[in-house]
């Protein structure tokens, strides 16, 4: 599989969250993971941010933001230039769409969990 740089956007220590799996999951198949959080810590060996990093080479933003907290974002997102951004179950948000598609990035409404785990991530 190709690594695919992902960036998990609202990652979360706890264990419960999809936040946290989508980070075990991507791990576990081998791709390079970065987070960011509220709270720093250390999920399946990657390291949680709670300092906004501008990576090179992001592939994917996985979103696990509530719409209402997106638009502080927005510039940091655009500003990664990443080839996609996923918007998971609950973090819809058709203003944010429209941005993306301004500046040539694609996005798609789907769960990574499900993506990573029927080989279309």
């Amino acid at each position: 599989m190709l690594d695919k740089p992902t960036l998990v956007l609202g990652a979360s220590l706890k264990e419960d969250r999809y936040s946290n799996l989508i980070i075990h999951k991507l791990v576990g198949n081998n791709h390079s993971v970065y987070a960011y959080g509220l709270h720093g810590g250390i999920v399946s060996g990657v390291v949680v941010e709670t300092e906004l990093i501008l990576y090179p080479d992001i592939d994917t933003v996985t979103l696990y933001l509530n719409p209402s907290h997106q638009s502080e974002y927005y510039d940091y997102i655009i500003a990664l230039n990443p080839r996609r951004v996923i918007f998971n179950s609950g973090t819809e948000h058709s203003a944010f769409y429209k941005l993306l598609k301004t500046n040539h990035i694609d996005f798609e409404v789907a769960c990574s969990l499900v993506l990573l785990s029927t080989n279309q991530y």
